[in-house]
């Protein structure tokens, strides 16, 4: 590990130092992923307290994979449901739909709360995030949730570092956001839609495409893979867009740009 890293897991191990435990917003990726680790390594198993909400927008393997994770490293895991579709400030997907989202994942956590009190609430936000659109940092604000990566100017590569180093099993895990952040903003979100992204993104990585995004504008997919696997996906087009296709889009387009995360929010950031 760098020194450079070490310096800033040393400062990370002091903040955790003084807190009497921990409840960490868990969704499966490397981020909140190493956290919990930490937490637990640091804080011992009854301080350290994991909490995944089985969303409709969270891919089935990840929620999977967090309960996964949880097992083998002795972690509580407690699972609640935000139901955050049944909500029309989030189903009709405003630009600020992220918001909601995490309005409904920290009230929920709040109850949480009350069994562990005085542990304060974190998330996985890293000091990258403050780079891209993030709505969901005010809801963070509002119930004052801790980011403790993000204070002690951990980065994505650092934790990526800092997980190898641990030998954390998804440590090179491709970033998995949210189902609902394929849909572009003001279509309205339903399951369905939801289902048939993750079933094509899965179709994907069955094809041997690890890092993958199809974004669903209704009328048609849109599929993203890595620029240098492009080649690769158009040798095969005829046969991963047929497949497609037969989970339910009418239409289904190859992105020639290649996978861009956060493409969505350009709308945003062209209006600012």
């Amino acid at each position: 590990m760098k020194q450079k890293t070490k310096d800033k897991l040393e400062q990370l191990e002091l903040w955790f130092g003084g807190q009497p435990g921990s409840i960490v917003a868990f969704s499966g990726g490397i981020d909140s992923s190493l956290l919990l680790f930490l937490a637990r390594q640091w804080q011992g198993r009854e301080a350290a307290i994991g909490v995944i909400s089985d969303s409709e927008s969270l891919k089935r393997k990840d929620f999977q994979l967090a309960q996964t994770f949880s097992k083998q490293f002795d972690i509580i895991l407690e699972v609640i449901e935000t139901r955050e579709l049944e909500d029309e400030r989030y189903h009709t997907n405003p630009v600020d739909r992220c918001y909601f989202c995490k309005d409904h994942l920290y009230t929920d956590l709040q109850k949480i709360s009350v069994k562990y009190p005085g542990f304060p609430v974190l998330n996985g936000t890293n000091a990258d995030d403050h780079g891209d659109y993030r709505p969901g940092m005010q809801a963070a604000l509002k119930y004052q949730v801790l980011s403790p990566l993000a204070d002690c100017g951990i980065g994505k590569e650092e934790i990526r570092e800092i997980a190898r180093h641990f030998d954390l099993p998804n440590w090179n895990k491709p970033a998995s956001p949210c189902l609902s952040s394929r849909i572009p903003y003001t279509h309205s979100i339903n399951r369905k839609k939801l289902v048939e992204i993750e079933q094509a993104e899965d179709l994907l990585n069955s094809f041997g495409f690890e890092d993958v995004r199809v974004r669903h504008y209704g009328d048609h997919g849109r599929i993203e893979v890595r620029k240098e696997d492009l080649p690769r996906l158009k040798e095969m087009q005829d046969s991963v867009v047929g497949k497609i296709r037969q989970i339910g889009f009418p239409e289904v387009l190859i992105d020639e740009e290649g996978l861009v995360s956060g493409k969505m929010n350009r709308v945003i950031k062209s209006k600012v």
